[in-house]
């Protein structure tokens, strides 16, 4: 099989991707997932789409005509993308499953990686780390570096086994065991977050849940910065509707963003009330800022990174706080539903 790996068992595997009008980004996991080094005859890929405008079915039946594995194709009108996922569960017929986003590639062993460890030690769900590559635009690059760093939030995300928080595997790298949906169900109606509640049932459940290291993707992130800021304003809002269906996934760590902001500008009153220079405050956060910048400049071997990240960092932080703080005194101070952000935001 072109020196691709066979398992010596019968397990097959469920790959499920929801999509929404991301014909051109689908290209590239497609692609990604004809260069798996296992058996292609051991998994399928189900796209999921939810009821897109663009391409997308013509780009999948093009697909169906040359692809070496097996690749479904369903649609329904949009709902969001847990219900895709629930969607494609409910047609997937692999005993494990796995979810990879539609901006997303798999590294060329992703599915041996995770069988194999699955092979090893059974586990109930998994998650590993998503990264970039050497091709994606500056933008995303520094996207990739503000998301992923431990000085960032890749403490918290999961990008590292240096966790800072309880591990929830997310749905851009994600993999469970068939009777685990079976048991609690699928995924819920929230339309950001849903990922971390579904993981949250798996805990609750006694679920036995693994980070995988080495099982990467590739995570095209947002192309521009007002995507990124609505992204992590929505991610805000989203933990604090977490927490309202159970405390347990609000943790300390998740007001460290939004601390930092009042905490910030807490310090530059305080420093205009003693009669500080704006130039002088400036440099106060400047110069850790440029640092935290340059390391990441040097993590992605491009110089060229270095002031898109002294913009994208500040951005992560003030657009998550914002959506935390507002959403947090909005539902545990006055009570309301759930919020949801920026409704048309989550492909995009």
């Amino acid at each position: 099989m072109n020196g691709r790996i066979k398992m010596n068992n019968k397990l097959f595997i469920s790959v499920i991707t929801p999509s929404y009008n991301r014909a051109s980004e689908l290209e590239h996991l497609l692609k990604s997932l004809s260069a798996q080094s296992i058996d292609h005859n051991v998994f399928e890929l189900i796209i999921s789409d939810d009821g897109s405008t663009d391409e997308t079915e013509t780009l999948i039946k093009r697909w169906q005509e040359k692809a070496k594995y097996s690749i479904k194709y369903i649609s329904q009108e949009n709902k969001g993308p847990g219900a895709a996922r629930n969607h494609g569960l409910k047609k997937s017929i692999g005993d494990l499953i796995l979810f990879i986003d539609s901006d997303c590639e798999a590294h060329p062993n992703w599915i041996e990686t995770i069988v194999d460890e699955y092979q090893k030690n059974e586990f109930d769900a998994c998650g590993g780390p998503d990264g970039g590559k050497k091709d994606f635009t500056i933008l995303q690059k520094a996207i990739d570096y503000s998301m992923t760093s431990f000085f960032t939030t890749g403490g918290m995300r999961g990008h590292s086994e240096k966790m800072i928080s309880k591990f929830y595997p997310r749905t851009h790298n994600m993999g469970i065991k068939r009777n685990i949906y079976e048991t609690i169900g699928g995924f819920g109606s929230l339309r950001h977050g849903q990922d971390i509640e579904f993981s949250h049932r798996i805990l609750m459940s006694g679920g036995r849940i693994r980070f995988i290291k080495n099982a990467l993707v590739y995570h095209r992130r947002r192309t521009s910065l007002k995507q990124f800021i609505k992204q992590v304003f929505n991610w805000g809002v989203a933990r604090i509707n977490l927490g309202k269906i159970d405390i347990a996934m609000l943790e300390p760590v998740h007001f460290l963003p939004s601390l930092s902001l009042l905490g910030a500008l807490f310090i530059i009153i305080m420093l205009f009330q003693l009669n500080w220079s704006v130039l002088d405050i400036f440099l106060l956060f400047f110069t850790p800022g440029a640092i935290i910048c340059l390391l990441g400049a040097l993590n992605k071997k491009d110089i060229r990174v270095f002031p898109v990240l002294l913009l994208v960092i500040p951005i992560q932080i003030f657009g998550y706080g914002l959506g935390f703080i507002q959403a947090f005194i909005r539902r545990f101070i006055f009570n309301e539903a759930e919020l949801v952000g920026f409704k048309k935001n989550y492909y995009k």
